[in-house]
């Protein structure tokens, strides 16, 4: 099947074809006829698998044939988590919209200068693409109207609503017209998803996409264990620095953290290069480019930051601190293997996060396997002594070997254990928009 049998306007169809794609993918042979059929749509589909064209293609076609009268808001509305996906997200609408000379857009993130954002707005915008807090923001100061949106579309609903953006898209919503077409796109349509989808959509038709077997990364993914935090930094290095690592992308919790690692890399003669939330866009921005240019070998980044990136030269993903939550590991690991190249994805645990290798390990269905580096081995586990009489038995695991007792989450202490924090020593929230 062809994009031409899906029912889009001519002016899409040469658009695509200049793109070089000529078969859709799964999600959008489902999506698209559904989209232009005025439903609203659910939609679980992994990265990578062409999502941001199953919503952009249907939307443009909506607006395609009307011209707005002199005045009017912008007709399509998407919001995304991050600034990077923001970004993709217009630049695919000005790709496949690129026959229609008229087509105007704005894409609202934080960490870009409001007033030019404000010029941008002073024209007839046709698309806004943007981040939930800028958003909300302009929305507030009475710079943008939303009353004559058709479609609303919500890519990555699970990650907004994991940084906490609930609020934000209820008010939000709650300017748009409630005629309006609703699209909204994640990882997964359950729990807080589902109740969201609950309040924002109308009879909304559900589309699951299952990633076929030939279209997953080859990703080769390894467990190992430190004892604190020197130790993970000393394992960091040595992986770093064996063959066969081209570009790395290294997580950690927190945005104090990523600066601090990034900085004792540089120290060591490691280019590396830190991305986080609270850097402006333009260094992000900047930052980007040079790892496409291969001017960075290791980028060190929050889950925030790096949602979206995709980079043929990453062959590898370090959890330097293990995420939070277990669905971000598959994001996490998802930036290596791209595209069916290969990659590894390596995630060092530390005592008192053997909890979250449970949770990753459960939620994945996949044991990961451990490895070792030799002469960097993990100390062996302690035999518990002869426990007191009267005394009560402590909740085992603190120890290595498989993942035992239910462990506090965390970086370390002074003391070399966990406190329930990154490499830095402060807990952050992430920067909204």
């Amino acid at each position: 099947m062809t994009f031409h049998s899906l029912g889009l306007a001519d002016e899409l169809l040469k658009a695509i074809e200049q793109t070089g794609y000529t078969t859709p993918t799964p999600v959008q042979l489902q999506a698209i006829p559904a989209a232009l059929a005025g439903s609203d749509l659910l939609v679980s589909s992994h990265t990578g698998s062409g999502k941001t064209a199953a919503f952009t293609l249907p939307a443009l076609h909506r607006i395609i044939d009307r011209r707005p009268a002199q005045g009017s808001g912008p007709r399509v509305l998407v919001l995304t988590p991050t600034r990077e996906l923001a970004q993709q997200v217009e630049k695919a609408v000005q790709t496949y919209g690129k026959a229609l000379r008229w087509l105007n857009t704005a894409c609202l993130v934080g960490g870009a200068p409001m007033f030019a954002q404000i010029k941008q707005l002073q024209r007839q915008c046709d698309v806004v693409v943007a981040t939930p807090g800028r958003l909300l923001d302009h929305l507030n100061r009475r710079k943008i109207k939303l009353s004559d949106v058709e479609v609303l579309i919500l890519d990555e609903a699970d990650r907004m609503l994991d940084m906490g953006f609930a609020e934000d898209i209820d008010a939000i919503v709650a300017a748009t017209p409630a005629k309006r077409q609703t699209l909204l796109f994640s990882a997964t349509l359950d729990g807080v998803v589902g109740n969201l989808a609950s309040r924002l959509t109308r009879n909304p038709q559900r589309i699951e996409i299952e990633v076929a077997q030939e279209d997953r990364g080859q990703i080769e993914q390894r467990l190992m264990f430190a004892d604190d935090l020197g130790h993970k930094s000393r394992l960091l290095h040595a992986l770093l620095g064996e063959d066969g690592m081209n570009q790395a992308v290294v997580f950690t919790a927190t945005k104090r953290s990523a600066d601090e690692l990034s900085l004792s890399l540089q120290e060591k003669g490691i280019a590396a290069a830190a991305l986080h939330g609270d850097m402006h866009q333009t260094q992000r921005n900047r930052t980007l480019d040079r790892l496409r240019q291969g001017r960075i070998g290791v980028l060190v980044a929050t889950d925030v930051a790096a949602r979206g990136i995709d980079v043929a030269g990453i062959s590898h993903v370090i959890n330097f601190d293990p995420p939070r939550q277990a669905e971000d590991y598959v994001h996490r690991i998802g930036r290596t293997g791209r595209a069916g190249r290969d990659g590894v994805a390596i995630t060092l645990s530390g005592p008192r996060e053997t909890g979250l290798i449970r949770a990753i390990e459960r939620f994945t269905g996949d044991r990961l396997a451990v490895h070792t580096i030799p002469g960097m081995e993990p100390s062996p586990r302690k035999p518990a002594g002869p426990r007191p009489a009267g005394s009560a038995r402590r909740p085992s695991g603190g120890g290595y070997g498989r993942p035992g007792g239910e462990a506090r989450r965390g970086g370390y202490g002074r003391d070399g254990q966990s406190s329930g924090r990154g490499y830095g020593d402060r807990r952050e929230r992430a920067a909204r928009g």
